[in-house]
């Protein structure tokens, strides 16, 4: 649980591990306040998940262009990495196939 620190109109400003001076009351991670302090609470714009979601696509579209332009190879990656990002291109390809521009997933072997 944290301990929160809280301005003059009461809105947390801080949370820490430890208790402090500043910060002698604590809430559980789940609270409402604390969630929404964090930028995970709906109305906040950009929740970790939303934003690790489209860091994932960047990430895979990076993967794709070093492929593209033979930087990288696919069997450099290790082959947990290999079996994600192939599952992940497959099922794409599948929900929409106009988003695939490098092939097959099942040619980049």
């Amino acid at each position: 649980m944290p301990y929160i620190k809280r301005d003059n109109h009461g809105q947390i400003v801080a949370l820490l591990k430890e208790a402090s001076d500043a910060a002698d009351s604590f809430l559980p991670a789940d609270h409402p306040e604390v969630v929404v302090f964090l930028g995970e609470g709906e109305g906040t714009g950009g929740s970790f998940d939303v934003l690790d979601r489209e860091l994932v696509r960047v990430l895979e579209d990076l993967v794709d262009t070093l492929i593209q332009k033979n930087i990288l190879r696919i069997t450099d990656l290790p082959p947990e990495a290999q079996h994600k990002l192939l599952s992940r291109k497959r099922l794409r390809s599948q929900l929409n196939p106009s988003l695939g521009f490098l092939g097959r997933a099942d040619d980049l072997i």
